[in-house]
């Protein structure tokens, strides 16, 4: 942990292209460390007593509302959630006066979900506090990316040289864009497939990973494969037949499974709608990593917040 503690992140925590492989390790290291927690009768470490985080979700979630809720809690942070329904917002308050009034209580930290792209930059620029990007708009999604790492590297022992496959809608996909950036910093080889009105241009030069329109190419071999919920809320119009027909042609079922290497594993950011990102046998079967997830998920919003919100030079939240 000393050499974690010494290693300095940035302030906010915006995309995984801020990090480098070192710091991205150190932050696996430390949710590690923090999933212990979870497994103790008593859920729950002094480390941000007397922290208050705000868990601004300017958009719909579940798992990552509640992971981050649950993360603070058992860092005995005391916690403050927002809505845009439930805030002056919709009364017609920008942003910026939202966050200057939330400022003017005193928070520690930060948690924001919005639907356009550059909300927790533009307000991590502007706010002394650190801000957790929680998903913004089409353009990334950083915790999810790294429990996704932290659950790959638990079964596989490493990232580096794994072939990584990801499924599914590419273009509309702040999960798919975290994840080639944090996959390639770890070493990982990545493939993508989908439709191709849902693969965004540029993907080979951007983001280093080889491109397929049929999931068989991706798949062959793929020691990991990530599949991704279409993201209907994102698109203009229809880009695909129907769900029967994207099931038929890029759903991962029994047969395509078998494509994977011997040991290859299923992940899904969620929430999955069986029967078309995957048959329910794939979804239940001992391949499919999806829960543990969810309970990674949580260990890895521990870390950030202890590594961003906490003191740095406090390790006491870990052995205690």
């Amino acid at each position: 942990m000393e050499n974690n503690q010494a290693l300095s992140l940035p302030k906010d925590l915006l995309d995984l292209d801020q990090l480098s492989r070192a710091q991205i390790k150190a932050v696996l290291e430390t949710a590690e460390a923090f999933k212990e927690v979870s497994e103790r009768e008593i859920k729950k470490v002094p480390t941000l007593r007397g922290k208050l985080v705000v868990l601004f979700f300017h958009e719909n979630s579940t798992r990552t509302r509640l992971s981050f809720e649950v993360a603070a809690k058992r860092l005995s942070a005391d916690t403050m959630a927002i809505s845009s329904s439930g805030s002056s917002m919709s009364k017609g308050e920008t942003l910026l006066d939202t966050a200057k009034n939330i400022m003017a209580m005193n928070p520690d930290g930060l948690v924001i979900r919005h639907g356009a792209s550059g909300t927790p930059a533009f307000l991590g620029e502007r706010l002394p506090i650190p801000v957790l990007n929680a998903g913004d708009g089409s353009h990334a999604h950083p915790t999810q990316a790294l429990l996704d790492l932290l659950t790959i590297t638990q079964r596989k022992g490493q990232v580096e040289g794994l072939n990584v496959a990801i499924i599914g809608d590419i273009a509309h996909s702040r999960v798919a864009r975290s994840n080639m950036l944090g996959l390639r910093i770890m070493g990982a080889n990545v493939r993508v497939a989908g439709p191709p009105s849902m693969l965004a241009a540029r993907l080979a030069e951007e983001y280093g990973v080889s491109v397929h329109t049929r999931p068989e190419p991706a798949l062959e071999g793929a020691d990991v494969v990530i599949m991704l919920r279409i993201q209907l809320e994102r698109q203009r119009g229809s880009l695909f037949p129907g769900a029967r027909e994207y099931a038929r042609v890029y759903g991962l079922n029994e047969e395509r499974l078998g494509l994977l290497a011997p040991d290859g594993i299923v992940l899904h950011p969620g929430p999955v709608n069986q029967g078309v990102e995957m048959t329910p046998e794939v979804y239940s079967s001992p391949r499919s990593l999806i829960l543990d997830q969810v309970t990674n998920g949580v260990a890895v919003r521990m870390a950030l917040l202890y590594l961003l919100v906490g003191k740095k030079d406090d390790p006491m939240g870990l052995a205690v």
